[in-house]
């Protein structure tokens, strides 16, 4: 056991090895706080809480990876839970509603990835416009009004638990996500060809590699994964409304950053941005459960994205500050 924990801690780095530090200092903080915390029916509601944003976490990771960024997917969300909405009141079968919601979402990634790719506009650019036009047509399609008529079947599946355990059903779609994920990225040459990408995407094209059709192909997935989150989103609370999921694109961005990844693309690793998911989900739930107001969640949040912006830096330049100093030891000797 202690030799599969030593192999571990080895193939971790040090921003991973620092993230688990801050993971159970967030723990042992929130025990402090509440005594409801470190219990298995907290962790259940904690899972629940954040599991859309988990599912887009693992597309805005890719996306990252690649030197590309999708600020739209929270709009994504709240517009294709309209769609469910607006559909399932007008007498669409449900699972009519949520296809053509999936199809919106990826239509909607699409068009994203059109204009970056095929336009050559800076994603941070085009997703900033899409933001607001995909909230506004979620405005146009439901208006002031929500939707909340649906089946038990359906609500049961958003905030239910597999029979027997304490495990929400929508983290177990997170869990087979994240397994597709990580062997995609990690063991595989789509996962070479995405580092490529993000580390130079005119090397990785002399190189064979399909930039424009693979980043065209991880905007649609990232839409897709949206407009699933919306579906979730959906039946966890039981109503479609426009204004659903606002901000949500905030903690996304915050965990992929936080856990390594690098904006500029090239880097990162699953491993860190669960450790990353794990600890912005249990700040949040700590700071809820002491009764903090959400300004402040939203300041700690804010924080934590522009630490995670530049602390990867700093461990990085340390790193090679260290590496060059051993170098310069050993020479002299």
């Amino acid at each position: 056991m202690m030799n599969r924990l030593r192999s571990l801690s080895q193939r971790m780095t040090s921003w991973e090895l620092l993230l688990v530090a801050l993971l159970v200092g967030v723990l042992i903080n929130g025990a402090n706080q509440s005594p409801y915390f470190l219990n298995a029916t907290s962790f259940s509601l904690m899972f629940s809480d954040f599991s859309e944003k988990s599912i887009m976490v693992l597309a805005m990771m890719l996306i990252i990876i690649v030197g590309e960024i999708d600020l739209s997917v929270a709009s994504i969300l709240g517009f294709s839970s309209a769609i469910v909405g607006d559909l399932f009141a007008a007498g669409w079968p449900l699972w009519l509603a949520i296809v053509a919601a999936l199809v919106v979402g990826g239509l909607a990634g699409l068009f994203n990835g059109l204009l970056v790719t095929r336009l050559g506009l800076p994603s941070l650019v085009v997703t900033l416009g899409t933001l607001a036009l995909y909230r506004g047509a979620a405005y146009i399609v439901l208006g002031e009004r929500g939707i909340s008529t649906y089946p038990n079947v359906f609500t049961q599946f958003g905030f239910g638990d597999i029979p027997g355990t304490l495990i929400p059903w929508t983290f177990l779609i997170f869990a087979v996500l994240a397994i597709v994920v990580g062997v995609m990225l990690h063991s595989s040459w789509v996962g070479r060809q995405l580092f490529a990408i993000g580390a130079n995407k005119e090397a990785a094209r002399y190189a064979g590699v399909a930039v424009a059709r693979i980043k065209l192909l991880l905007f649609v997935v990232s839409g897709l994964v949206a407009a699933l989150a919306g579906i979730i989103f959906t039946a966890r609370f039981a109503t479609s409304r426009a204004d659903n999921a606002v901000g949500f694109e905030l903690d996304v961005i915050t965990v992929v950053l936080l856990g390594g990844v690098d904006i500029f693309g090239g880097r990162g690793s699953l491993l860190g941005v669960l450790l990353a998911l794990f600890t912005v989900a249990a700040l949040r739930d700590s700071f809820a459960l002491a009764n903090y107001p959400d300004q402040v969640q939203s300041i700690l949040v804010g924080v934590l994205l522009i630490v995670s912006v530049l602390g990867p830096l700093a461990v990085k330049r340390l790193q090679d500050a260290w590496i060059k100093r051993r170098h310069v030891v050993s020479s002299q000797a």
